[in-house]
């Protein structure tokens, strides 16, 4: 695989979620399925090395190239678990005890060390240069690492397998080996059977295609070499990033100086395009701050109480519930913008009469006072044709504006705005994050005339409308480079294709 290729390809899908990961991981699939160098005749077979595993031989993973053979693990390294030292028995001084803890894929952790009186009875626990850790139980389970470097003397502790590869292999190539999809599948398989746990038996039984040892070598050569173009653009990405984030204020700042249409699509560059959420968010508050239509705050600044009556829900018992009638809107089914009903409860028609002062009608505004900001937003929403009949339940509250001079529309907007949402500080009701009505009423709320109110409105509607599109823009960019990116995989481990006519295409 040339290096050429390797960046031509990349600038390709650079815009798919985790491509360098996912080119990570191609790197590891050709490798271990003999695709990313070129078999040698020459190379003495893999058969003279280590006997095959006849099982294996005869299923379905018989197909490796000319020289390969598939072999089982423990044929190829002695596998060792770790010894359980009593944590009561640590010293200061000692010899280090590496626990599941103490290391990952990059190395050793330096932090909360712990030793150990070493003494002979350990020796079978010693940790030696080129072994491979692996983690047996845990939320890390499977987790591994290569010891290239011992800073000092170790030993391992319970709960990690130590892989001392035989000569018969290279460390490194049975390290890409367990890294790869291959492994990594049955080590998933194996977590999810067992409960955070590989055992000893797994280990032992992971399948290794193990090719002649030449052809190893050219194999881990070309493996870290390619890794490392990985680890190279991977910094390259976090330098764009880096450089993203102060053109992406220079950007806002722009925009926030005029804040129309045009300076709209100078945001969606990209080199720097913002996250379309923290886009909406900044068009609100512009808005609510008179700066994509002018109005004078501090001379209509009141309070949100002056303006807007709250009517709390109903405590409807929950023995009054049914299977069907008319549904109760809880702080449940309010979601950030909509109501959700995939989870409804009931009152009997006969009961919902009795309730009607509670009953919502289209283009009310409910707010839930539960819980009432998450990941996506506000939970707040305007109720729909959709939604009805429907009666509001305790803690959900309903805005309704005091006269007829203040838009629900403009009541909405505002609501989702920085100028609200930053300023409530939702305390702790029977342990749930919880505003009450009486504390959005004190708010600070500045209204402009009506007509402006319209004009906001419709401003914000048209320049979310642009966002939307964008944003749509953006996801198709995205999964086209998706797209892309599994279709480079697809055809370089499909095996269809000539893999040297695939590198030059």
């Amino acid at each position: 695989m040339s290096n050429d290729w390797f960046f031509e390809k990349f600038a390709l899908i650079s815009d798919a979620p985790g491509a360098v990961e996912r080119m990570r991981g191609l790197v590891l699939q050709l490798a271990v399925h003999g695709k990313l160098v070129p078999q040698d005749p020459s190379d003495e077979p893999a058969e003279k090395l280590c006997e095959p595993d006849e099982e294996l031989s005869s299923g379905s993973l018989s197909e490796v190239p000319l020289g390969w053979i598939l072999t089982r693990l423990e044929q190829l390294a002695e596998i060792n678990g770790g010894f359980a030292f009593k944590s009561t028995a640590y010293t200061e001084e000692g010899t280090r005890v590496v626990r599941i803890s103490d290391f990952d894929e990059f190395g050793f952790k330096d932090h909360k060390v712990v030793r150990h009186s070493f003494s002979a009875d350990f020796h079978k626990f010693t940790l030696k240069e080129q072994n491979i850790l692996m983690a047996m139980t845990g939320g890390t389970v499977g987790k591994s690492y290569l010891v290239r470097f011992m800073p000092e003397p170790m030993v391992v502790n319970q709960r990690v397998a130590t892989i001392k590869v035989l000569d018969s292999a290279m460390p490194r190539y049975i390290d890409i080996v367990i890294r790869s999809k291959m492994t990594q599948e049955v080590i998933r398989e194996a977590k999810n059977s067992t409960n955070d746990n590989i055992s000893m038996s797994d280990i032992k039984g992971f399948r290794i295609p193990l090719p002649p040892l030449a052809e190893q070598k050219r194999i881990v050569a070309k493996v870290d070499e390619l890794l490392g173009i990985c680890d190279a653009l991977e910094a390259q990405q976090r330098e764009r990033e880096s450089r993203k984030s102060v053109l992406v204020r220079a950007s806002l700042s722009r925009f926030a100086e005029s804040p129309t249409p045009e300076n709209l699509g100078y945001l969606f560059h990209k080199s720097y395009d913002i996250a379309p959420s923290e886009l909406r968010k900044s068009i609100l508050t512009l808005a609510v701050q008179g700066k994509l239509v002018p109005f004078d705050i501090a001379s209509t600044k009141k309070t949100v109480g002056e303006h807007i009556d709250f009517q709390n829900g109903f405590a409807f018992k929950s023995q009054w519930f049914t299977t069907n009638g008319t549904r109760l809107c809880r702080n449940a089914n309010v979601s950030h913008g909509f109501l959700d009903w995939k989870e409804s409860v009931f009152v009997d028609e006969k009961l919902a009469r009795d309730f009607q002062r509670f009953a919502l009608c289209e283009g009310d505004i409910v707010l839930s006072l539960d819980r009432p900001l998450i990941a996506t937003g506000l939970k707040a929403a305007r109720v729909r044709q959709e939604d009805l009949p429907s009666l509001l339940l305790q803690r959900v509250a309903r805005l309704t504006p005091t006269h007829d001079q203040l838009s629900r529309s403009y009541i909405f907007l505002w609501l989702n705005s920085t100028a609200f949402v930053d300023c409530i500080d939702p305390g702790r009701s029977n342990g749930v994050p919880h505003i009450s009505t009486r504390q959005v009423q004190q708010l600070d709320f500045s209204i402009p005339p009506l007509a402006q109110q319209h004009r906001i409105v419709a401003k914000v509607d048209q320049l979310m409308a642009l966002i939307d599109e964008l944003e749509r823009q953006q996801g198709a960019s995205r999964e086209k480079a998706s797209k892309l990116l599994d279709a480079i995989v697809q055809e370089m481990t499909s095996g269809g294709r000539d893999i040297a006519a695939t590198l030059e295409s």
